[in-house]
């Protein structure tokens, strides 16, 4: 099968979610770089996370962001602000400075700490919860809401109370407020959102808490509080009454994080684990470079990154790879749409899957094919037809079928052990259900 290998030509599909737009068209999601800066000058780093800011980018321009708010500022459909407001005002507290003078003062401290000068409304909500949210305005100029939930007065020290809300002012600051106001109404609840964006807006939002938490640092400016802070709000208990010590807490989330260092532990809720966000906090806060910070986030990002969950999803990825820029490869023409079905494929199971292709193709595609094939028969032999399968839909999906294609097929098929009879009995019923010809033949 060596014979079959040819180099591998990228296809570059023009797309215009892909380009770098211009700031004009961006401006809601930039950050304000005065502000940025001073609020860099009281801490160690700026608080923004590239790859947040990157992928954020990407998830606008994917959505057509900047013709979906003009849309949306037309016709004025979501309505949301009004929800929010209407359900503040009327079933929670506002903290006006002279019904609660003591709590209005530390929310705009804070928010004068953080340097950010857009209007808040600040609310409290009577709910057992212990939890906190800020809503983005819709039109500029609105004040913004932050609710602080009743239970958390309960549990919380002032500092931590500063923490919490520095958190939320953070998500503000960000914008990445206002982009998920925009995957809401692209993708009401009911949507399917394709698995490769799925994958996108669970980074980013895991990436955004990170950096929302940077910016409770900033406001507390006291790691200790910080740490304390994400415990009582992952367990709802009071510290002090437990007797748990910041020396304890900070051994356990250790040997937490080794877990899902380890490869064992994969977070995907919209939130990263506590280990990871304590760890990154800790670095912000202690680095003494930022190619250290760099380094650091970098080794908690890859669990992020992280989709599948063990070795037999690995051995898969690196075999829908090499086989596709195989077959792509065999009739000497790879085609954009062969190429589009392999990250198709992909998209499953890697975050980024084009730059896994890429790196691949960089590799000896012929000695990860047939590595990746061992592995997939030793730990599941079961998947045979399917890798077949496979490897016949990229064949198709270019609406041509070369000789050397299905020369090809038999010979891998004679590699994992299946007959000429059952190979072509699968290329048959994959023409008869898939194979659609191309215009260009019949016109």
């Amino acid at each position: 099968m060596k014979s079959y290998l040819c180099e591998y030509r990228t296809i570059t599909i023009n797309s215009t979610t892909m380009k770098t737009r211009a700031s004009n068209l961006f401006n809601w999601f930039s950050k304000s770089v005065e502000d940025i800066n001073i609020v860099k000058s009281r801490s160690n780093f700026n608080p923004s996370i590239e790859l947040e800011r990157q992928i954020g980018e990407q998830i606008y321009n994917a959505l057509q962001g900047t013709v979906v708010e003009e849309v949306l500022k037309k016709i004025r459909m979501s309505g949301s602000d009004t929800y929010w407001r209407s359900n503040m005002e009327g079933h929670s507290l506002k903290v006006d400075k002279e019904l609660l003078p003591d709590f209005h003062r530390l929310c705009h401290d804070v928010k004068a700490k953080l340097n950010f000068e857009e209007p808040v409304d600040f609310y409290i909500t009577g709910d057992s919860t212990v939890n906190a949210f800020s809503v983005a305005a819709e039109e500029e100029g609105e004040p913004h809401i932050v609710n602080i939930n009743s239970a958390l007065f309960d549990l919380m020290t002032t500092d931590e109370l500063k923490f919490v809300i520095g958190h939320e002012l953070g998500h503000l600051i960000n914008k990445d407020t206002a982009l998920a106001r925009l995957i809401r109404f692209v993708f009401p609840p009911e949507a399917n959102v394709p698995v490769s964006l799925q994958y996108k807006i669970r980074l980013h939002d895991q990436l955004a808490e990170l950096v929302a938490d940077r910016y409770g640092y900033i406001a507390t400016e006291n790691l200790d509080v910080c740490v304390t802070a994400f415990f009582k709000l992952a367990s709802g208990l009071d510290l002090a009454k437990m007797n748990v010590s910041i020396e304890a807490l900070i051994a356990d989330n250790n040997r937490r994080l080794e877990y899902f260092l380890k490869d064992k532990g994969v977070s995907r809720a919209s939130h990263p684990v506590n280990p990871i966000r304590v760890q990154a906090l800790n670095l912000f806060a202690t680095s003494k470079s930022e190619d250290d910070l760099q380094a650091g986030m970098d080794e908690l990002i890859s669990i992020l990154l992280k989709v599948g969950t063990c070795e037999l999803d690995e051995h898969t990825a690196r075999f829908i790879a090499s086989a596709g820029l195989i077959v792509a490869n065999i009739d000497e023409g790879v085609d954009e749409d062969e190429i589009k079905r392999v990250i198709e494929s992909l998209a499953s199971m890697k975050m980024f899957p084009r730059k896994f292709l890429d790196e691949i193709a960089q590799g000896n595609v012929g000695e990860i094919f047939f590595d990746s094939v061992q592995n997939i028969l030793r730990i599941n032999p079961g998947m045979r037809e399917g890798m077949l399968k496979y490897m016949i839909s990229i064949v198709l999906s270019d609406k041509l079928i070369a000789k050397e294609e299905v020369d090809l097929l038999y010979e891998f098929g004679e590699q994992i052990g299946l007959s000429d009879m059952e190979v072509a009995s699968a290329i048959g019923e994959a023409i008869q259900v898939n194979y659609v010809p191309s215009l260009e033949s019949i016109c």
